[in-house]
């Protein structure tokens, strides 16, 4: 996102203007970056996940109840999240300093991958909320019989895989969008858990089989809001929106009250993955004024008061002509 008039980008490192890049660690622990840190708990949660999807396929398939095929159907999406979100953590973090030589065309590397998976995510969890609902709503009013005993056992035990992927992930989700998308899957395949539990109670006790479809609306509802939030949040930084919550007023005033600065045009601000902001920006100074002091005092504006730590900045003099050439 910009503001001020528009200015040519090509002309940056043609004019001898005094440019910085800075370079700081992430607000992480250690630097290191949110996805990657939480990789060993999304492994962890992976594994659980899968052995549990895989002992309820064959145990499915060899009693031949419906229900525990569909709540496996259920465990695979869950599965192939986690999948997605753990390969797009382990593609970005190859492409970190020193690999760059290798593609060099790939100027901020695989990063983005992981907002891909995160919007991936949702998609999926649009997907089967959309299925959930629409069979829900075509068996409220002639549900088939069931029997409530295979139900009530798939659905305790796969609450209790989804419990533990839920503990792994919880922290995670807090810090890393792509992180997020997982646990909201595992997190809306517990509460279904929970509801087919109650639900399958309910059935054994009352016979009532109407049950089970409006427990399958009620999660559907509950999914929905969530993912769509998920998926405002990936679709956010693709279109490199400034980050949510930030004010660029407020960032342009900070930039233009450093001691020298005259004017700041051509600010731009956006996320390139979770906790990985970055900004550009012009910051023209009076004819007789040191660059090294500007920089220093943007540098230290971005980090300390906004927690950008990687910011492209150009210093250019007041009487200095040809920045108004570009048309967009």
């Amino acid at each position: 996102m910009s503001t001020g008039r528009g200015h040519n980008h090509n002309h940056a490192h043609s004019h001898g203007h005094a440019h910085a890049h800075s370079h700081g660690v992430s607000a992480a622990a250690g630097g290191e970056r949110a996805g990657a840190r939480h990789r060993g708990r999304l492994a962890a949660a992976f594994a659980v996940l899968f052995v549990f999807m895989v002992v309820e396929v064959v145990v499915g398939l060899i009693t031949g109840s419906l229900a525990l095929l569909s709540d496996a159907g259920h465990m695979i999406t869950d599965v192939a999240g986690l999948g997605m979100a753990l390969a797009a953590i382990s593609l970005a973090d190859r492409h970190v300093a020193g690999s760059a030589a290798t593609h060099p065309n790939r100027t901020f590397g695989l990063y983005r991958l992981e907002i891909l998976a995160a919007l991936a995510n949702a998609v999926l969890l649009f997907g089967v909320a959309g299925y959930v609902l629409v069979e829900a709503v075509g068996r409220i009013g002639d549900a088939p019989e069931m029997n409530s005993g295979p139900i009530l056992a798939a659905a305790v035990a796969g609450l209790a895989a989804n419990l533990v992927a839920f503990v792994l992930l919880r922290e995670g989700s807090r810090e890393s969008i792509n992180v997020e998308g997982a646990y909201l899957e595992v997190l809306a395949d517990t509460l279904g858990s929970v509801g087919v539990i109650v639900g399958a109670i309910v059935m054994g006790v009352t016979g009532w089989g109407w049950v089970d479809p409006v427990v399958g609306v009620a999660i559907g509802l509950w999914v929905v809001p969530r993912t769509w939030r998920l998926a405002g949040q990936a679709l956010r930084i693709l279109i490199q929106a400034a980050p949510h919550g930030l004010d660029l007023d407020a960032l342009t005033s900070d930039l233009a009250a450093i001691e020298g600065v005259v004017d700041v045009h051509d600010l731009h601000v956006w996320t390139l993955t979770s906790e990985m902001d970055v900004a550009s920006a012009h910051l023209m100074i009076g004819v007789d004024r040191d660059a090294h002091a500007v920089l220093d005092g943007a540098r230290t504006v971005l980090q300390e008061r906004y927690g950008i730590s990687h910011a492209t900045l150009q210093v250019e003099p007041a009487d200095h002509r040809g920045c108004d050439d570009i048309t967009w």
